[in-house]
């Protein structure tokens, strides 16, 4: 049976919950990631979501495999992207002492070499991925492809990601540890980025064997900035420097709710990325010519979905100063139905979000979009997780920490193809997501102690894609 942790967090967070109902609203977030001190109940309650959340990835990981799956308990296939979540957070299990670091050493090694075994070809059938990209989905038991799913460029460089913190984190001579730093430069090195630059300089979101490469590239930005700066940055199969170019030269600017920033409507992109780059204080050429770096960008973005959430156009139930934040979930149903004498349209999964010229909105809130921006938004995100896991309790916080999403307004069951409903307070999901859980742990992590970004700052390659973006200033001087 996965576990709980039980330790003296978990004692302090009950104490938590039932004394934060009365908690003020905050409205002014802090630029800063790294607090010089949090209050022991914070301190408690952060605890217990990181570790509850790690927990998904120790206790779920396929025992022969090692992947991790998309999502639990619904039986499903493994998200690459979710193992390279995975291999993050085992290092920050260590460092936090949720796991020994020879446990984690263990777990580490093993899931790279896993990795590493699994078969590369053309063949659409009886293989893992190809030129060292892997598909998107694999079969949790044989590694294998699932499906017709697509060769994924993001969801391998998340996966990349994730190996090449475990490169720099485990640091140490011993044989465990010189075995992960060569394994995971084995699965970086083998990658042949300018295969995917089938319309160079740019990067293909992705390939498969049917239908060859996908007809949309890496533009404007969004979740990618990791794929080229891990492209850019390889040692043995590097894109060329115009591919940063290229990415950024389609940017939408904009101000949503008095927060001029780069546009990208689902949390997520402004997320994934920042688990890994430490982009404070760092600027290329479009950050530098609007004075900003792409941390404040996220900051901003984080504050204008807050700020939507107060004013709540669509007049969705539970939306407010502590409840908020769109990005991709699941969701109740592909429909419209009548609720209260308005017909509201629901979506089932789909990558929410809401910024200038681009609302996708039914009311659908996902934990992660507010958990994973306490980089950006601290007190707000810590407001919002203290409230949903209190005012929602185990229907929406339990043993993995936070459920995908929820829906207050949804109050019936009618027409509901996936999750639950109460009838007071509305539509929860039953599934934990790989790719929320790990936005979660590493942000968290990064807010209480940077430890990933301080990690990742070591570590060549992603120096080096970095400077070949034209990232210069902060912690790259010198560099």
């Amino acid at each position: 049976m996965p576990r709980i942790p039980r330790n003296i967090a978990a004692l302090l967070l009950a104490v938590l919950l039932l004394a934060c109902a009365g908690t003020p609203a905050v409205r002014q977030a802090a630029p800063a990631a790294a607090p010089s001190s949090t209050p022991v109940a914070d301190a408690a309650l952060l605890d217990d979501v990181e570790s509850r959340s790690f927990h998904f990835f120790w206790d779920l990981a396929d025992p022969h495999t090692l992947l991790i799956p998309d999502r639990a308990p619904t039986p499903s296939f493994s998200s690459i992207a979710a193992v390279g979540f995975g291999l993050t957070a085992y290092g920050i299990g260590a460092e936090r002492g949720y796991v020994t670091r020879e446990q984690a050493a263990e777990r580490t090694l093993a899931t790279l070499r896993s990795l590493l075994a699994m078969k590369q070809g053309p063949e659409p059938h009886g293989v893992s991925g190809y030129h060292g990209f892997f598909y998107h989905f694999l079969d949790m038991r044989t590694g294998l492809r699932f499906e017709a799913i697509e060769l994924s460029t993001i969801d391998t460089s998340l996966l990349l990601a994730g190996a090449l913190f475990a490169q720099s984190y485990f640091d140490r001579g011993d044989a465990a540890e010189t075995a992960i730093r060569a394994a995971a430069e084995e699965l970086y090195d083998r990658v042949d980025w300018p295969w995917e630059q089938v319309r160079a300089p740019a990067i293909s979101m992705g390939w498969t064997p049917e239908e060859g490469f996908h007809t949309y590239d890496w533009r404007g930005y969004n979740e990618a900035m990791i794929v080229v700066v891990l492209g850019l940055g390889s040692p043995t199969h590097p894109v060329a420097p115009g591919a940063w170019d290229e990415y950024t030269k389609s940017d939408r600017w904009g101000t949503f709710y008095g927060q001029d920033h780069l546009l990208f409507a689902p949390l997520f992109g402004h997320q994934y990325s920042h688990v890994w780059i430490d982009f404070r204080g760092i600027q290329d050429e479009v950050t530098r010519a609007h004075g900003i770096d792409y941390f404040e960008n996220s900051r901003r973005a984080a504050l204008a979905q807050h700020a939507y959430a107060l004013d709540n156009p669509g007049r969705y139930r539970g939306y407010g100063d502590r409840i908020w934040g769109l990005s991709a979930c699941d969701g109740p149903m592909d429909a419209t139905i009548e609720i209260d004498g308005r017909k509201r349209t629901f979506f089932g999964y789909a990558a929410r979000g809401a910024t200038a010229g681009d609302v996708r909105d039914d009311g659908t809130i996902t934990p992660t979009a507010a958990a994973s921006s306490i980089v950006f938004t601290p007190e707000l995100s810590l407001a919002a997780i203290r409230e949903m896991s209190r005012r929602y309790g185990s229907r929406l916080y339990s043993k993995y920490g936070f459920l995908d999403a929820f829906n207050p307004t949804l109050v019936t069951s009618a027409g509901v193809k996936s999750g639950r409903v109460d009838p007071q307070e509305g539509w929860f999901d039953v599934d934990y997501l790989g790719i929320d859980e790990g936005p979660i742990v590493a942000m968290i992590e990064n807010y209480r102690s940077g430890l990933v970004w301080k990690t990742m700052r070591k570590n060549e390659h992603i120096v080096s894609g970095l400077k070949r973006a034209g990232f210069r200033g902060g912690w790259l001087d010198g560099r």
